[in-house]
């Protein structure tokens, strides 16, 4: 089975390819990288080389010279792309913070702005994967998942899934906290209710062998204490939400300490993320040969994931990230389950992002939704989750009609779709600062 890597010069498909070498039941006998980009591809691929030395039997891997050679035969394709580098990221997140709003990545003016440069690429390669791999599953890792997975979806349906860490990261967490060891979660004995869009959504339920142990959790303040959600956001709010919000929606409840946070630092996360892999790809290129090149990744990725999120919890009162806030679902994980959980056949259950069908009833049916899904050969299907709350479901609409103006303005060149996507965010105060942000990011681009 063939596996094709869209990114294949990303920093994290070394997590891909060292969880497919730790597969006992692989299922992989390929795969192929692509990447816009030759010298990070070839990077990668050298950190690859260094993890399958001394293994029984690796998986083959190739660079792949174009888009249509990657595609043709796959089973899978991986897509982790960044359409215009983290320089362009760098620009999401300055021009909104110059007109005094959010540009954090996915979230807000910031995640817009992405959002129309990505899909118009993503779309493009959703229409080569239907005419070149017609039977292939497409796993989007590709931000902003919500929006990009909708407009992939409009081309190839439901056989486009998106996927994101943060959720089952938080489940697992949370698990923890509430007395079920990993055994228990890997198992499926604990059981968790979860519905919203990526990066906005909520824990509403969390089981062990069938008993609730989420009001439990929430009442216990050293166990809230104990984790990285309930740190970041306090007992008191976590308990009067009644739910464990998935760690972007800080970005929304705390708007203003997490602004304030993010201007006063020297640099944003994007400046920090190019920095640091400029340095790693240069150094990377000049080391010397497998061994060196992967202790060097080895030691930025650390670094990468305890910096994650650090604006946020500086304006939630600072503190370092310990061994189980950086233990969460692991998106290289979730992919292999997801890949596995098809062709098993096995009715997995996972949170993946996909079409709505009738899970929330206030929402179109093919509006991308992240929850809790039963994945067979067929793929995902999602179950059903008992009624959002009014603060809930009214935070869910306003943001799925901000994505879905995005995918409209990207793929029909609207500017009036556009600007309302940017002026109806619940981050954005104003449509004069939309058109102003709009206005600059179409001269910088």
């Amino acid at each position: 089975m063939r596996l094709t890597i869209l990114g294949g010069g990303g920093f994290r498909v070394p997590l891909v390819y060292r969880a497919l070498l730790a597969d006992p039941a692989g299922p992989v006998s390929e795969v192929v990288l692509h990447d816009t980009d030759p010298r990070r591809v070839t990077v990668i691929a050298a950190v690859l080389t260094r993890l399958a030395q001394g293994h029984p039997a690796p998986v083959p891997v190739r660079v792949a010279k174009d888009l249509d050679e990657a595609l043709t035969g796959a089973d899978f394709v991986f897509s982790a792309i960044r359409v215009g580098g983290t320089a362009g990221r760098i620009r999401d997140e300055r021009i909104p913070l110059a007109e005094g709003v959010l540009g954090q990545e996915t979230v807000g003016a910031g995640g817009v702005l992405y959002g129309l440069r990505t899909i118009p690429v993503a779309r493009h390669i959703a229409q080569r994967v239907a005419r070149l791999a017609p039977g292939a599953w497409v796993i989007n890792f590709t931000n902003p998942a919500g929006m990009v997975t909708e407009a992939m979806s409009q081309v190839l349906g439901d056989r486009v899934i998106g996927i994101c860490d943060s959720p089952v990261g938080l489940a697992r967490r949370a698990a923890r906290a509430a007395g079920a060891d990993p055994a228990a979660f890997d198992s499926g004995r604990v059981g968790f209710d979860y519905v919203g869009l990526n990066h906005l959504g909520w824990l509403r339920s969390l089981t062990l062998d069938g008993t609730e142990r989420l009001p439990l959790l929430l009442a216990d303040d050293t166990a809230l204490a104990s984790f990285e959600e309930g740190r970041l956001f306090g007992a008191e709010w976590l308990r009067t939400l009644g739910a464990l919000p998935n760690e972007y929606l800080h970005y929304y409840y705390f708007r203003r300490e997490t602004l304030a946070s993010v201007r006063e630092t020297s640099e944003t996360r994007g400046e920090f993320l190019d920095q640091q892999q400029r340095g790693f790809f240069e150094r990377a290129a000049a080391a010397g040969g497998p061994d060196a090149v992967y202790k060097l990744w080895e030691r930025t990725r650390l670094e990468r994931e305890e910096t994650y999120l650090a604006h946020s919890r500086e304006a939630g009162g600072g503190w370092q990230r310990d061994s189980h806030d950086l233990e969460g679902g692991g998106y290289d994980r979730v992919a292999l389950a997801l890949m596995h959980a098809i062709l098993r056949d096995s009715g997995t259950r996972l949170i993946l992002n996909v079409r709505n069908g009738t899970t929330v009833p206030q929402l179109d049916p093919d509006a991308i939704v992240e929850t809790v899904c039963e994945v067979t050969s067929r793929g995902a299907r999602p179950l059903p989750c008992a009624p959002l709350r009014e603060d809930q479901l009214g935070l869910m609409l306003q943001v799925k009609a901000v994505e879905r103006a995005a995918v409209a303005a990207a793929v029909y060149q609207e500017r009036g779709a556009a600007l309302r996507a940017l002026a109806l965010h619940p981050l954005v105060d104003s449509p004069a600062v939309a058109a102003r942000i709009l206005e600059r990011a179409a001269e910088e681009a």
